[in-house]
């Protein structure tokens, strides 16, 4: 009996310690202090302070789109991601086989203005945008200028007395950092979530420019567009997509780059970006010995666009990009996300590594178009046939469970409702050949599909998994 009342006054007494509660005058005193010192570093924010601080600049966006035919309603590629929708919509029938389709979304207020910053696919062929503050009041809102590669939008209310939201700084932000999530997801207005920064810099074949910040807060559909916030009441991200099995397991666009977007929207209603006119690719560990690359580190040019910034600037296939502008690249992403900030007419220092010498050029940097590509990460063809593609790197094989000596270009996302998911193709699917014609890049593949005529049909070898070869017929 002793034995079982000394056990149990031990074990309260350690429990007491560990939170910092001290027995007095008793033998653990010491233990208590220091186990009271440790938990001062594992006292959690004041939540509740934080959420009254911002919920007032955190708006619900409800919208109404017409669709027209009855066709797929999101127009997104995610693979396996969810596809950052809304909360999941209603029709109404329309006559002529139209539907009018219903849905929600967040975004939070930038400035006195009344300019908004939410998702591009929360408002995008909206009919009727309404926004709705947390004091309840309520205002139609026009669209000022998207940004689909982004997937960012800025729209404006008419309206005083709001609550701007203050712009952190999102490469300050670190990984386990505390973070909060507020929004409007499946309706529910002004919810709010926490959790920590899992990691940055995540990339999940959403667009060209992809660089999220995952996170743990809970984020659902309708949270599309809703400020991810430190716990300094700054907007960190802009919450976006999340994988649809997952759990704890969200993604927010980088406040530093949705700043500069928003900024370009709000002058311009659009997004000018900056173009070399290079074909690249990552470097594998074989490439970086082959051309001498000591760390691995750069990105080998594959193409170069005749009359382009690169090629005028003496920019040659099989070079090795190790730095523009003075900062180094290691990867196809760096270095598109850079060359895309630059102003156009800009003149930069691109370094490079040319039959294992270092050489440096200069650059124009040019406008780039819609129709040109951005070299290694998954493109849309031209042709409109619903595929998303991206060359077949180790890494990208890794990530879809392909050989790595597997050659082709890789099926990165296929369009819900496209020509090429009604066909039969298949996200990790890759594509050896069109119309019997080899190809092993996405600008191989490019080039084959855009020589074919409208009405033509289109052949495809493709490589699929444990199946082997198939043929997939299409029409263009």
């Amino acid at each position: 009996m002793n034995i079982g009342i000394f056990s149990k006054i031990s074990t309260a007494a350690a429990l007491l310690a560990l939170f910092g509660f001290t027995w007095a005058g008793g033998p653990i005193e010491a233990h208590a202090q220091a186990a009271g010192d440790a938990s001062k570093q594992l006292v959690l924010p004041n939540f509740s302070a934080l959420a009254k601080q911002v919920q007032p600049g955190v708006v619900n966006i409800r919208t109404v789109k017409t669709i027209k035919g009855g066709g797929p309603v999101f127009r997104h590629f995610f693979g396996p991601f969810d596809p950052r929708r809304p909360t999941p919509p209603f029709g109404e029938g329309m006559p002529g086989n139209e539907q009018r389709q219903r849905s929600l979304g967040s975004g939070f207020i930038m400035d006195a203005e009344g300019f908004i910053i939410t998702n591009n696919h929360v408002v995008e062929d909206a009919d009727q945008i309404k926004v709705r503050l947390a004091d309840e009041r309520e205002f139609d809102a026009r669209i000022i200028g998207r940004d689909s590669k982004t997937d960012l939008a800025l729209i404006k209310i008419d309206a005083k007395d709001l609550f701007p939201l203050r712009l952190g700084d999102s490469d300050r932000l670190e990984v386990g950092s505390w973070v909060l999530a507020v929004g409007s997801p499946f309706g529910l207005e002004q919810t709010v979530t926490a959790g920590i920064v899992s990691a940055k810099g995540r990339f999940i074949g959403a667009g060209p420019y992809d660089d999220f910040i995952q996170t743990d807060a809970s984020i659902n559909p309708g949270n599309s567009g809703g400020p991810l916030l430190n716990m300094n009441g700054e907007v960190v991200g802009i919450n976006t997509a999340i994988v649809a099995q997952g759990q704890g397991i969200g993604f927010a666009i980088p406040v530093n780059l949705a700043r500069d977007i928003a900024a370009q929207l709000k002058d311009h209603g659009s997004v000018t970006r900056g173009w070399m006119g290079v074909g690249i690719q990552d470097l594998t560990p074989e490439l970086a010995e082959y051309y001498g690359i000591k760390n691995q580190k750069g990105v080998l040019v594959t193409q170069v666009f005749p009359d382009n910034p690169a090629d005028k600037a003496g920019i040659k296939p099989k070079d090795v990009i190790v730095a523009v502008d003075g900062k180094p690249v290691a990867t196809g992403r760096e270095l598109s996300a850079a060359v895309a900030g630059f102003p156009v007419g800009k003149e930069i220092p691109v370094k490079l590594i040319r039959d294992g010498k270092e050489l440096s050029v200069k650059v124009r940097i040019a406008e780039r178009k819609e129709a040109e590509p951005t070299a290694s990460e998954p493109a849309a063809d031209p042709t409109d046939l619903g595929i998303r593609a991206m060359d077949l790197t180790p890494e990208a094989a890794r990530r879809f469970g392909i050989d790595e000596s597997e050659k082709g270009a890789l099926v990165a996302a296929v369009q819900p409702g496209s020509k090429a998911e009604q066909a039969g193709l298949r996200q990790a699917d890759v594509i050896k050949e069109v119309n019997r014609t080899p190809v092993q890049t996405t600008a191989e593949l490019r080039a084959q599909l855009g020589k074919a005529k409208t009405g033509d049909t289109l052949q495809l070898l493709v490589k699929r998994g444990s199946s082997g070869f198939i043929v997939v017929k299409l029409t263009k």
